[in-house]
């Protein structure tokens, strides 16, 4: 029985119920697809495989995949940086073919972040662990995202192009499969979406890398490959002004700013692996990996502007509604001015072994990391509000906010092992290992203990079953844990004045995860149900604050804390030969600062840090404070639907509802993350024509070498919601601090051209 087209509608309806009631939350980006799987295949382990074939035609704002990684969630669609489980940003293990990742250290905004490392085109397998993952994955505290790119065995090539940008692959091999290549381009240049901001100006982002994968087979048994990447990513801003309005219906409130000067950020990255394996046994694996990692990135700007705050006419029956009373409650000037640079490089070299048997698999690994570091900071910020400096001091003193003169360099060396196996018994499997890290930099020595234990309970009656018989339940239910330790890299040592601390410590994070997955049909189809429940809890943790994108470190291990939460999931053929899927995530996550405890007063409305002189006042001593990244839920849909006589035409749809995240005032650590930002809340769709395919294709003429093409057209940010990314806290003549949002972008629509050769 086919699924009526209401159910498409429907979705929506449940999205506005569910928006309506005032928090929402996530990402969306349309995706086009013939077949959408998040998980492909059971897994002992508490990992989620995502085949390639989900990446094919994968279209985002910013043309990245990792909106589509099942439990991570992001607040900021011009990003590529995700949270995992109340983690941060840096908290993520990134790997292309063994080789780790790393991210932009000075960025500040999703505009500025230019294209993740992962080339869409060229993947070929995904392996993802929101926790409990084994130790033969580094040593990071929240996640782990394993890449595989594609070993082609034919030649091909792809052009993937829309209004923002193109990316274009071509693949081959020769014959014999001696050698075989795999090169990605792609560009990106989205100064159309960007002037859908509230700050308006010359937007002028220029983003492109290259990537390529070139392997040789020596013999049956020995093999090179070679991994090269080069990255330019460029932002130029030029802003002219900006007007945001917001507040409520009886307080309605207008900023507007002039500007002038401009902003010029550019990260320049480049990657070299080589990797030679070694088979001597058919159930032997060795690899031997070098590589070179460095990043060019510096970040200038130096803008000035004014600003006036307005009240809003509010009456109805004015002439005026809607518009800027002519009296301004508050004006002020500001200048910001930045010349920061840095310099990255990471010399790694890595043996890993394998032996495979049929009950029980040994995996080891011995890693050698040189790392160089040289980083120059030199920002303040001015702030002239009403006549007077803020903040104020007495005399001739000229007094700058965030004032950042530094200069530092880093080089240090650090030792990894790791050792792991996995044996099968009946139907239960059980993974233990233990990896270690040394840091030549705070001469910490750590090991990290973990263990993974799955059971099948009807795996042995189904397999003697006969045919016709009925089966048991599919379960599959799974234990994880250990202990997972982040050791310092740079920015973490960097303090909000910018002095580097050597001795700060490694931070611990304990994993508790279980959970279980069950296969079933509905409708005579097959869906998948997953869930997990997991508790962590941290220790030794770096505090830190986030605007935007960019994290700043307290650069101390000042602070302990915990996460705890469940995830459910469940995906399949709702619609006949298209799956789709709904994901829902609880979370808390809290941290104990001990150096920012305080009482809180409380007088009706009114929140103190001091008594008042008379009256009755309840008070609270705060020491738990909720983390930057605490979002209490996510709710997650993705939806494919065709035209019954037209199956040509598709239609995909997003849908997001989220918890709002944590905010803090400027320079009141009292009020630590006490506020939170407007819930998040985005609805992309897509719908797709495919012009030529298996049953359409031409024979001649200038086609006749296509094997697929589609176009598309999305809208995205289909509802027009006003996403807040951050806050601008200003103040009007009376001294009071209101906070006006950074607003994401607005509707726009997309048209989008896949071909395949």
């Amino acid at each position: 029985m086919r699924i009526k087209k209401t159910v498409c509608s429907q979705a929506i309806l449940l999205f506005l119920l569910i928006a309506g009631q005032g928090q929402a939350q996530d990402t969306i980006n349309p995706i086009h697809l013939d077949s959408f799987a998040l998980t492909a295949k059971r897994n002992v382990e508490p990992y989620i495989v995502v085949p390639h074939k989900v990446f094919e035609v994968f279209v985002s704002v910013n043309m990245d995949f990792n909106k589509m990684l099942p439990i991570a969630t992001s607040n900021n669609e011009l990003s590529s940086s995700y949270n995992v489980r109340g983690g941060n940003f840096d908290e993520n293990l990134v790997y292309v073919n063994d080789v780790e990742i790393y991210r932009p250290q000075l960025v500040r905004s999703g505009q500025q972040e230019g294209l993740s490392f992962v080339n869409p085109d060229m993947v070929q397998a995904v392996t993802f662990s929101a926790g409990g993952f084994q130790a033969k994955y580094g040593d990071k505290m929240s996640s782990v995202l394993d890449v595989t790119y594609k070993q082609p065995k034919k030649a091909a090539a792809s052009i993937n192009a829309n209004l923002m940008g193109i990316m274009a692959s071509a693949e081959g091999a020769s014959d014999g499969m001696k050698f075989s290549y795999l090169v990605g381009l792609r560009y990106r240049a989205n100064a159309y979406l960007l002037n859908s901001l509230d700050k308006r100006g010359n937007y002028k982002p220029r983003f492109g890398d290259a990537q390529g994968l070139f392997s040789w087979n020596i013999s049956s048994k020995k093999s090179i490959s070679l991994l090269v990447s080069q990255a330019e990513n460029r932002y130029l801003f030029l802003p002219q002004d900006q007007v945001t309005s917001f507040g409520t219906v009886q307080n309605a409130l207008q900023l507007y700013i002039g500007f002038e000067g401009q902003e010029l950020t550019k990260y320049t990255t480049s990657l070299g692996a080589l990797t030679g394996t070694w088979q001597p046994r058919e159930n032997t694996k060795l690899k031997l990996i070098a590589s070179a990692y460095s990043s060019l990135e510096s970040e200038y700007f130096d803008i000035r502007g004014g600003y006036r705050l307005y009240d809003l006419d509010n009456n109805a029956a004015s002439a005026t509604f809607g518009k800027a009373k002519a009296m301004p409650r508050g004006l002020g000037i500001f200048q910001n001015h930045a010349r920061n640079d840095l310099e990255l490089n990471v010399l790694s070299l890595q043996h890993k072994g394998s032996i495979y048997k049929p009950k029980y698999t040994i995996f080891w690994g011995l890693g050698f990391q040189h790392e160089n570091i040289n980083d120059r900071l030199y920002e303040w910020n001015l702030v002239d509000s009403s006549d007077y400096l803020v903040p104020y001091v007495a005399g001739d003193t000229l007094s700058m906010l965030g004032f950042i003169n530094s200069k530092n360099t880093l080089e240090s060396d650090r030792v990894t092992g790791y050792m792991q196996s996995t044996r099968s018994f009946s139907n239960w499997t059980l993974n233990a290992g233990i990896r270690g890290n040394y840091w030549g930099l705070n001469k910490q020595l750590i090991f990290s203990p973990r263990v993974q234990v799955s059971w099948e309970p009807n795996k042995l009656y189904n397999r003697k079953l006969k045919k016709g018989d009925k089966r048991k339940n599919d379960w599959l239910l799974r234990l994880a844990g250990g202990y997972y330790y982040q050791p310092p890299f740079y920015r973490e040592l960097r303090d909000l004045r910018g002095v580097v601390h050597t001795d700060v410590k490694a931070q611990q994070s304990i994993h508790a995860v279980a959970g279980g997955d069950l296969n079933f049909k509905a409708w005579g189809r097959p869906f998948r149900f997953v869930g997990e429940a997991y508790y962590k809890k941290y220790d030794q943790l770096i505090p830190y604050d986030i605007d935007n994108v960019k994290i700043r470190y307290f650069a101390r291990n000042a602070s302990s804390g915990y996460a705890t939460g469940i995830d459910l999931r469940v995906n399949g053929e709702f619609i006949k030969g298209m799956e789709s899927w709904a994901a829902l995530s609880l979370m808390k996550s809290r941290e104990h600062i001990p150096e920012l405890a305080h009482w809180r007063y409380y007088q009706g409305m009114s929140i103190m840090l001091s008594p008042p002189a008379t009256g009755t006042y309840d008070s609270a001593w705060v020491e738990w404070f909720p983390r930057p990244t605490d979002q209490r839920f996510n709710f997650n849909i993705f939806f494919q639907d065709y035209l019954p006589k037209f199956p040509s035409y598709k239609m995909s749809l997003n849908l997001v509802v989220g918890g709002p995240l944590p905010s803090s005032p400027p320079h009141t650590p009292e009020f630590r993350n006490f506020y939170r930002l407007p819930p998040y809340r985005r609805v992309d769709i897509g719908f797709s024509k495919t012009l030529i395919d298996d049953t359409h294709r031409f024979k001649k003429g200038i086609y006749k070498n296509i094997k697929n093409m589609s176009i598309s057209l999305e809208v995205f940010n289909l509802l027009q919601f006003n996403n807040a990314v951050s806050y601008l806290w200003v103040k009007d003549l009376s001294n009071r601090q209101f906070a006006v949002p950074n607003y994401l972008t607005a509707r726009r629509l997309n048209l989008h051209l896949v071909m395949k050769f």
